[in-house]
């Protein structure tokens, strides 16, 4: 619940510092006195539009601060934990506004975006004021209604779980099929590509080893003869063969008087060895080369053809056109396979809807068992604030479907006897919306872990008998729970457990907001003058006792 309020430089408000209690509080004061703009110092901390005019004239920033005790809440711990703000029994959420338009908030003096504050915020305090009965006309608050009477989390979550199934298998299945279209699209380029190149049946440096007997080719006779002088100069009868062969022969006649370690005999024997292998394999070489105009004819057009390739497909090397090949083999294979994989996701799509609608089902279900526990509660409430004749009910219709399921919920709504029931946006005026708006409250404050529900001028056109059970539902409500009500009614304020007074005072440079809590004879006069106005009567102040006892 919400402990204690500062604020500091908002609006008419130099600095105010509010402690709360639980059950009801009410806050009474004279029209512009200033208890909106406390409503509105609360809204800007629980994440609210921070507007830098807020801040009081003259000032450069603006604090307000709330303190919330609170409960055992596993939700609330979830957020805690998830933004890394220290969990304790007390709760110190801050909003800084200054006059150059910047904003900042905080969680137990952790720092916080506006979007966590928020969140955090919806699970500690809800604030109604007179516009939020404009919620009635949205179809999603409606639904939220049923939801939570009908406490169907369990359904909720199942029908969430298969409703992003099927979205994302869905999504899947819609870029297969326009992949697969595209691919499709391509299909007759890709092939002609890979015919091309498979076709073609290049290896892997086949280029390299055309160019190389390229050049052997045209030079074949040139080779041939080079060769066949290498192969003379070493072999014929004066040629280095022979001659190293008589060196060794010299050498050998000798080898007994040299040092063992020049080795001289070896070195010789293995330079012969070397040179006749070298003649041996210039001679083959010279053997097998012999000019052949049509092979090199062949050899060129082959490169012809792979270079041709490679400046066509932007490529180095025949071993990247290889890869681009497997590149198009793939992406054929793949389109081939598109069909069989479309089918299998249409299967998979179709398993996934059926259990959506299954879900959807018993969301629908648990939607519809509460209706007529929530039209009953209502038309009863109703009836007490003066709604005689009032009739609710909830219409069902299908929808596609959604995160919030397959329902169209419209309440339906009928404040006279005979009188068809239509959509409430339609026909209940604005009076009849705020009370409905106000059994709606009463209806779900007791459904939810809110601690703290705040009501701001929730009695306006209502007075006589009707306060009076507007009063006791509050305090129903309060029961459980905090409830701060901003009341002109003397039969709701007598009710209060703690009662502020809201007003105004001038000094010399501006006007000021305060609020302080009422002792029973302070409150016995500001219920009187609720009642009579600024001249209190003694009828007043008896009919004012009378109020607070009966409250």
């Amino acid at each position: 619940m919400l402990s204690s309020l500062h604020i500091r430089n908002y609006a008419l408000i130099r600095e105010l510092d509010i402690s709360f209690e639980d059950g009801l509080s009410v806050l009474t004061g004279e029209t512009g006195a200033g208890k909106s703009i406390i409503l509105g110092a609360l809204g800007l901390v629980m994440g609210g539009r921070a507007d830098s005019k807020s801040i009081s004239d003259g000032e450069q920033k603006c604090v307000i601060e709330a303190e919330f005790l609170l409960d055992e809440n596993d939700s609330l711990r979830r957020i805690f934990s998830a933004n890394d703000i220290d969990y304790d029994k007390i709760c110190i959420i801050r909003r800084e506004l200054t006059a150059a338009g910047k904003s900042r908030a905080f969680v137990n003096d952790s720092p916080v975006s506006l979007s966590v504050l928020k969140e955090i915020a919806d699970m500690l305090i809800d604030i109604h004021s007179q516009h939020e009965n404009l919620l009635l006309k949205d179809d999603k608050f409606q639904l939220s209604i049923l939801d939570t009477v009908a406490q169907n989390q369990t359904e909720k979550q199942n029908y969430e779980k298969a409703y992003n199934n099927y979205v994302c298998v869905s999504e899947e299945l819609r870029k297969l099929q326009e992949k697969a279209k595209q691919s499709r699209g391509d299909y007759d380029y890709m092939l002609f590509q890979y015919n091309q190149l498979s076709d073609t049946k290049i290896r892997a440096g086949e280029e390299r080893e055309l160019e190389e007997e390229q050049e052997i080719l045209e030079h074949a006779e040139e080779i041939k003869s080079s060769l066949m002088n290498v192969v003379n100069c070493l072999s014929d009868e004066n040629g280095a063969l022979v001659q190293i062969k008589e060196s060794l022969n010299a050498l050998r006649r000798i080898n007994d008087f040299l040092p063992k370690d020049l080795a001289l005999v070896m070195r010789v024997e293995s330079v012969s060895i070397e040179l006749r292998d070298i003649a041996d394999e210039a001679e083959r070489i010279a053997g097998r080369t012999e000019f052949d105009p049509l092979r090199l004819q062949q050899v060129e057009e082959r490169l012809d053809l792979i270079n041709s390739l490679l400046e066509k497909h932007h490529r180095q090397t025949t071993e990247e056109l290889l890869e681009l090949e497997e590149e198009y083999r793939e992406r054929l294979k793949e389109t081939d396979s598109f069909d069989e994989a479309i089918e299998q996701l249409k299967i998979k799509q179709n398993e996934c809807l059926q259990e959506l609608k299954k879900k959807a089902r018993l969301l629908t279900e648990s939607r519809q068992r509460c209706v007529p526990y929530i039209k009953q509660t209502l038309e009863k409430q109703l009836n007490l604030l003066g709604v005689k004749h009032a009739r609710v009910d909830v219409m069902f219709a299908d929808s596609e479907y959604t995160s919030d399921g397959a329902d169209n919920v419209q309440l339906m709504f009928a404040a006279n006897l005979n009188q068809q029931l239509h959509e409430v946006a339609q026909v209940a005026s604005g009076g009849e919306i705020a009370r409905l708006m106000l059994c709606i409250k009463a209806l779900i404050a007791n459904q939810t872990n809110l601690q703290t529900v705040v009501f701001d001028e929730i009695d306006t056109g209502v007075s006589g008998e009707v306060a009076g059970n507007m009063g006791r539902m509050l305090c129903d409500i309060a029961q459980n729970r905090q409830v701060i009500c901003i009341t002109h009614l003397p039969q709701i304020a007598s009710k209060g457990k703690q009662h502020f007074k809201v007003y105004k005072s001038d000094t010399e440079d501006r006007t000021e907001t305060h609020i302080r809590v009422l002792g029973d004879d302070e409150r016995v006069r500001e219920i009187a003058s609720l009642l009579s106005g600024e001249n209190i009567t003694q009828a007043a102040l008896q009919n004012a006792k009378e109020l607070m006892e009966r409250g």
